[in-house]
């Protein structure tokens, strides 16, 4: 065959990009200094835009959602109309999932255990959650949470990355991004996710919980696995030994940087960066998850699910293990909150297998004196219905997905302890000081030291920002 013709032939789209006329990018950015020229292809990081309260974030995600009438927000009124038809009034024909969505009678269900006021600031805590009664006086309640989505992964897309739709970078990514690199051996950004030992509800933890969207992917949380190695292929296969692994990273280092000045792609400058970080990681991972040096009384904090590798108590342990070594912002995602017919059973497992851990996380960076600098965060994606969700003369009893009041607490890091907003009487709508996903995204920055606003990144044509065109700092929460 004609080499020529064969050329042409075995010539691929990318290749045509990449190297035809020395990229097409070059036609436009000829004349353009270096310096511009990576600012322009890479957007760099803008740092700190004012002093942080917070250095760090741990973020206790519970996916499924929490019941805030049963845990956190007591409502009398629920109980002493207990088995009687909410007011049409109160639901005004909002939205629900398709499980409640064609159901004719809303009984009212009050609290399934008493809630009570708690400590100096009378913050009202479930008998479910003990741990967290105690330590409630630490707390910030945000109890006028509310979202614009009613199924679970559209909201928790929303919570995490601004958007309902997939695609965007979480808040993690955002945070990477806009503040660098913390640590050379352990990634800035790592997400662990849990589940309920009886597997009670199909939640699925889509990667894009913790995905980077449009930014370089080095700004991506680095999964860590709950069963076998931690980390995927850290380990160096048989023959190759330390110094061999050492060379062979120095030389495909060097290729991967001729290739990025070569086409200027930042996906080159990522690759280079993460075979870094694993060689790093092969040395402390592993000190990393050896708990052999954490004091008993401490493990007895956890409760005893610390030692069982990926549950929540474990995961907890380890979010405090990867802050202390200079990870920034580490996401523990915990399914198994989703009690459409199971509340009188299911909500109690499901309240003992994280009560203890994410208070002794607070209690454990109070005591190390890392409570100060760590905002810790601890929210479903949205609430449950103060009405029944099937009947209230038979069992199975629950409460449906319910997107316009929700409660969540935060710890630490500038979070001034206390409550703030309130919801109707019937814990349905939010009365006073509403706050959104968004609104929470600005707050967090702030508290991080970033400007929501000025936090962006140019892709297709236009500046994004993790709060899109929304978001107000919520300074009322803030020590």
């Amino acid at each position: 065959m004609n080499p020529l013709l064969q050329h042409a032939r075995d010539l691929t789209r990318r290749s045509l990009l990449g190297h035809g006329a020395t990229g097409l990018g070059a036609l436009g950015l000829t004349g353009i200094g270096s310096t511009a020229l990576e600012t322009l292809l890479r957007n760099d990081p803008t740092g700190c835009h004012h002093a942080p309260k917070a250095k760090r974030i741990i973020f206790l995600q519970q996916n499924g959602a929490p019941s805030h009438i049963d845990l956190f927000d007591d409502k009398p009124k629920l109980r002493e109309m207990h088995g009687q038809q909410i007011p049409n009034s109160v639901v005004g024909g909002r939205r629900f999932s398709t499980m409640t969505g064609g159901q004719s009678k809303r009984p009212c269900l009050g609290a399934i255990r008493p809630l009570r006021q708690r400590g100096q600031s009378g913050a009202t805590v479930s008998d479910l959650l003990p741990y967290t009664a105690a330590i409630a006086d630490d707390l910030c309640f945000i109890k006028s949470m509310h979202t614009t989505q009613v199924n679970h992964a559209p909201a928790i897309t929303f919570l995490m990355t601004g958007s309902e739709r997939p695609g965007r970078p979480s808040m993690g990514a955002w945070l990477s991004y806009g503040l660098g690199r913390s640590c050379d051996d352990l990634p800035t950004f790592v997400a662990m996710t849990s589940r309920d030992k009886e597997a009670s509800c199909g939640q699925i933890f889509y990667d894009y919980y913790w995905g980077s969207g449009f930014l370089p992917s080095v700004h991506q949380g680095v999964k860590f696995r709950g069963s076998g190695e931690p980390v995927l292929y850290l380990e160096n296969p048989p023959g190759i030994d330390a110094r061999l692994r050492r060379k062979m990273l120095d030389d495909l280092a060097a290729l991967n940087q001729q290739h990025a000045e070569r086409v200027q792609d930042p996906e080159i400058d990522t690759r280079i960066a993460q075979y870094e970080m694993a060689y790093q990681m092969q040395t402390s991972v592993p000190e990393l998850t050896d708990f052999s040096d954490e004091p008993e009384h401490v493990l007895a904090m956890y409760g005893p699910d610390v030692h069982r590798k990926g549950s929540y108590a474990y995961n907890c342990l380890m979010a405090r293990r990867l802050i202390e070594r200079g990870t920034r912002f580490v996401q523990v995602m915990h399914a198994g909150w989703d009690q459409h017919r199971n509340l009188y059973t299911q909500l109690e497992i499901q309240c003992r297998d994280t009560d203890a851990p994410s208070a002794a996380l607070v209690l454990d960076l109070q005591q190390r004196g890392l409570l100060d600098d760590t905002l810790v965060i601890w929210a479903g994606e949205f609430g449950r219905t103060p009405f029944l969700q099937g009947e209230i003369d038979k069992g199975n009893k629950g409460r449906d997905h319910h997107p316009y009041a929700f409660t969540l607490w935060m710890a630490g890091g500038g979070s001034k302890p206390g409550s703030y907003g309130a919801t109707d009487e019937f814990g349905f709508s939010v009365i006073e000081n509403p706050m959104t996903p968004h609104d929470l995204q600005a707050t967090v920055l702030h508290l991080m030291g970033l400007d929501h606003e000025r936090l962006t990144y140019r892709f297709q044509g236009r500046r994004y920002r993790l709060t899109d065109v929304h978001g107000q700092v919520v300074k009322a929460v803030m020590s």
